[in-house]
């Protein structure tokens, strides 16, 4: 289900909602690989820290725990929510994340074929002029002879029998206590 801005703007604080802001599509192409990093690293210990908090207040409803605050929790959905909304912007930073790794993979990839290539051709050397002598050369080539269909003198009914028998005795030895 998707999360109006409504909502969001509800479940976060002030803080949270400028992170959330700052990965929506537009701004993280523009951010540098470290503020980048950075703000994987403070929206993912924003998202660690509710979802402590959801859990508690999922085990404080329970009763597996006694309340933190001046009465138990009776509802976690604001702290399920926030949860859901940080791990979405968390997703879209670590796609942006991602798109960059492939990118810089791909532009080394593409400089070290370069160079390769570069010092392929550097290396390459003309083809050695043959000798005039009377030792043996490579000519044409081999030439290869015509294959010889021979004929199966063994009916097809013979061969399909002489099969099954071999799949039977190899069923039956595989089924054998070892």
């Amino acid at each position: 289900m998707a999360i109006s801005r409504r909502q969001e703007a509800r479940a976060l604080s002030a803080d949270e909602r400028e992170l959330v802001e700052r990965s929506r599509p537009p701004v993280p192409r523009s951010l540098t690989d470290i503020q980048l990093a950075a703000l994987v690293k403070r929206m993912r210990t924003r998202r660690d820290k509710a979802r402590t908090v959801a859990e508690r207040q999922r085990r404080e409803m329970r009763g597996k725990t006694r309340a933190r605050g001046a009465k138990p929790s009776r509802d976690d959905e604001g702290s399920q929510l926030k949860v859901t909304v940080l791990s979405t912007a968390l997703r879209r930073l670590e796609t942006e994340t991602a798109r960059r790794q492939r990118v810089k993979a791909k532009t080394s990839l593409v400089a070290s074929a370069k160079k390769a290539l570069a010092l392929k051709q550097k290396a390459a050397r003309p083809a050695p002029k043959k000798a005039a002598s009377s030792k043996r050369a490579s000519g044409a080539g081999l030439r290869g002879k015509e294959r010889i269909v021979v004929e199966s003198h063994v009916p097809r009914s013979a061969r399909g029998r002489v099969r099954k028998q071999t799949a039977r005795v190899q069923a039956k030895r595989d089924s054998r206590p070892r």
